[in-house]
């Protein structure tokens, strides 16, 4: 069976220097739902609008469902649906309308479109709004509004930018319901980015991390998560005192699995804290440091994140941006 996407050695550079993916390879298995993380420029964005026929490629290739996207450009476009992080529905017409538009640049048969708009509707719980204007509903509303609009054609695989970029959480839970009951209806494949790390631990059947280009990091969440041990022990030192020669000598440790700093805090990834504990604190004590505090807790999506990017993903501004651009679209 065909992969639902396969990715070879892909690389696209913009104006001959910048190199927005490098090298990337990729395969995303029919019927997951597959998570990409990755920091602002890292080439999310370029990945999904490569595979979504928008661009093409510098070199390497990419296929859906065995089809290459630059020379079965029109074969893959029956295949798909892409909701991208920009405002994609009309907020001055209502959204039973917009869908009506949607269907007819779709070419979805014109006696098959009444029923087919009203099945969508009801998939994402807005049936009792469709005829009301765009700019009365609210963010989750509309962004529900807009994958029902990428449901029309019953694609195979929907590539989703940030679907829920902007929306509180109980707006974010409703969205990825309503995609479940989909995704098990039609057997879809999901392909997706966010930007909340708790999105891709709940829902997502695998992740992929890409930064400046590559692709950093793959698996299951738990395996990211259990790739830098059972546990992590935090020691709250004096920044001054964390010097690189203690990462080295820390890793020369045989339990110790991973070591990170951050704010101050030394974090030793271990399999099992409750054995190595004592070990590592008579370690910084030999090397003459203080501890203020500890704490135990399990490795997080996040901590991956940091091992594989050297920061953690910054939620706060992009989505604040994405949020008030959205907002401004739908009140004119």
């Amino acid at each position: 069976m065909d992969f639902a996407v396969q990715v070879k050695n892909l690389v696209k550079v913009y104006d001959g220097k910048v190199k927005a993916l490098d090298g990337v390879e990729l395969d995303v298995e029919p019927g997951e739902v597959f998570a990409l993380l990755g920091p602002n420029g890292a080439g999310k964005t370029t990945l999904i609008r490569i595979l979504t026929t928008q661009l093409k490629p510098t070199a390497g290739e990419a296929y859906i469902f065995g089809l290459n996207v630059v020379r079965n450009g029109g074969k893959v476009r029956r295949l798909i649906s892409y909701v991208p992080q920009e405002m994609s529905v009309w907020t001055d017409i209502s959204g039973y309308e917009n869908l009506l538009v949607y269907a007819k640049i779709f070419d979805v048969p014109s006696h098959e479109r009444g029923k087919i708009i009203d099945e969508v509707l009801e998939n994402m719980g807005l049936t009792h709004v469709k005829n009301d204007l765009v700019r009365t509903y609210s963010g989750g509303m509309i962004r529900r509004l807009e994958i029902a609009c990428a449901m029309l054609t019953k694609p195979k695989i929907m590539f989703l930018d940030e679907p829920t970029i902007g929306l509180d959480p109980a707006a974010r839970k409703v969205v990825w319901e309503r995609l479940g009951v989909f995704k098990e209806e039609y057997g879809v494949t999901i392909f997706f980015t966010t930007h909340y790390m708790d999105e891709a631990d709940l829902y997502a059947d695998d992740i992929a991390i890409i930064n400046q280009g590559k692709i950093v990091a793959r698996g299951t969440s738990e395996d990211l998560k259990h790739s830098l041990g059972g546990e992590v022990i935090s020691f709250t030192l004096e920044k001054a005192a964390i010097k690189p020669e203690l990462f080295q000598e820390l890793r020369k440790l045989v339990f110790v699995k991973d070591v990170l700093v951050e704010n101050g805090s030394l974090n030793v990834f271990v399999d099992d804290a409750e054995s190595t504990l004592s070990i590592l604190m008579n370690f910084l004590k030999s090397e003459g440091l203080s501890v203020g505090k500890v704490s135990i807790n399990k490795p997080t999506l996040d901590d991956v994140f940091l091992k594989h990017v050297g920061t953690r993903l910054e939620e706060k501004g992009r989505i604040s941006d994405v949020t008030q651009m959205r907002y401004m679209i739908r009140r004119g």
